[in-house]
């Protein structure tokens, strides 16, 4: 029942009779998809899977980075056998082809490489920072020579390459590991849902998304890109849920303290806020955001100012004393290597999105945790794009902002691989 200018009116029906549902922030659940629908989308899993062999194969086939040629190889046959089993059973195969997905695209590569020793330079660089945070209260090299001396993280990221240099080598201490445990961790809390809410995430999202190439790529070679996005995640939600705001600040602060591309979540989560639980919530998750950031991140820049800003300004904008090796021809690298004053028009142009970005807050400031991360993705992909160091990679931060919300506050319709749910 709904009350309408004090009188009780019944809630509205679908065709079949049965009551809708109120979302999550006032959002009206639209009824679920026909079976005949589900079905058909359900016999296409074998598409899907094939498309994600086909990438695999193709990377492993050009590409000149070992990891990701282990990950190609190891992802083609999980992602191959999931299509054949789809193909083969398409009701009774589809939780066992999305098990062999993520074994092929995770779990086989992951276990490969950290057994084997092959990593991206990124792990490294986190596990090398680590043991230097520990030994001289500063994770930032102060002469770096040549690239991978180069540290472009915030000090937050160190802590991820602690329990090596606490515990030594071994398979639980690589940088990894902790990195896929934090991603995944904080994925899992985003899509829990506060009691009494109408409708919940379907389940097995996280080991969808976790199944999904361009994540399962990163969270197997060692990508120090999805524990930022995943606080990103948890501290919208969070947002989203109203509440005092502490809770959400805090993560908020905990992704601001690993990666500059985190701080455009500040102002867009506090807006959030803001619309959700008040102006007090949003000034109470802005004190708690900015205090931790500044407890992760000053005393390490005052340790060794020059190191901080060389390694940690200079270098991810492409001016430090060495050219960052972030240079995938997105339109602000093209910029800065082939026009003259390129590298000013990109920084000028990224001033602009994000002044744009600032005035769509105050104009129209998002009600709901999807709209807030459809426009966080949309600042961060113009941002990606602009800034004279970049790569295609970053790109996972909006895929996932705006992919996991758009479909945890879908209507729920099978997946792929039914999501694991085995229904």
């Amino acid at each position: 029942m709904t009350l309408t200018n004090g009188t009780a009116t019944p809630a509205p029906r679908t065709a079949r009779g049965v009551l809708t549902g109120v979302g999550h922030l006032g959002q009206t659940s639209p009824p679920a998809l026909p079976r005949r629908r589900r079905l058909s989308l359900a016999h296409r899993a074998w598409a899907y899977w094939l498309g994600c062999a086909g990438f695999a194969l193709v990377l492993a086939a050009t590409t000149g980075l070992g990891p990701h040629r282990v990950w190609g190889a190891c992802a083609a046959v999980g992602y191959g056998t999931a299509a054949a089993l789809s193909a083969r059973y398409p009701r009774a195969g589809r939780r066992a082809g999305a098990w062999a997905a993520l074994l092929g695209a995770v779990l086989v590569p992951l276990v490969v490489l950290v057994v084997s020793g092959a990593a991206q330079s990124e792990v490294g660089v986190v596990e090398r920072s680590g043991a230097l945070l520990l030994h001289t209260g500063s994770p930032y090299l102060p002469h770096p020579a040549h690239t991978v001396d180069y540290d472009p993280y915030l000090p937050g990221m160190a802590l991820f390459g602690v329990p090596r240099a606490l515990l030594g080598d071994g398979p639980f201490t690589d940088a990894r590991v902790w990195f896929c445990l934090a991603f995944l961790l904080c994925m899992a809390a985003t899509g829990r849902r506060p009691a009494g809410t109408a409708r919940a995430t379907p389940p097995g999202a996280v080991s969808l998304l976790a199944g999904f190439p361009a994540v399962a790529l990163p969270l197997a070679v060692g990508g120090v890109d999805l524990p930022v996005v995943g606080l990103m995640c948890l501290g919208l939600a969070l947002a989203g849920r109203g509440g005092s705001g502490a809770a959400a600040g805090v993560a908020m602060g905990a992704a601001a303290a690993l990666k500059w591309t985190a701080w455009p979540l500040l102002p867009v989560g506090l807006v959030l806020l803001a619309v959700t639980a008040g102006r007090r919530a949003a000034l109470r998750a802005a004190v708690a955001a900015l205090s931790v950031a500044a407890a992760a991140v000053v005393p390490v820049a005052l340790a060794d100012p020059h190191a901080f800003v060389e390694q940690v300004v200079l270098f991810p904008l492409g001016a430090g004393g060495l050219r960052s090796p972030a240079t995938s021809p997105l339109p602000g690298h093209l910029l800065a290597v082939h026009v003259p004053g390129g590298a000013a028009l990109a920084t000028g142009a990224l001033v602009a999105a994000a002044l744009g970005v600032t005035v769509s807050l105050l104009i129209r400031p998002p009600r709901t945790v999807r709209a807030a991360a459809d426009r966080l993705a949309v600042g961060l992909g113009l941002a990606i794009c602009l800034i004279p160091a970049t790569r295609f990679g970053y790109l996972v931060l909006p895929l996932v902002l705006a992919g996991w919300f758009r479909y945890t506050s879908a209507p729920a319709v099978p997946a792929p691989s039914d999501v694991l749910d085995g229904t």
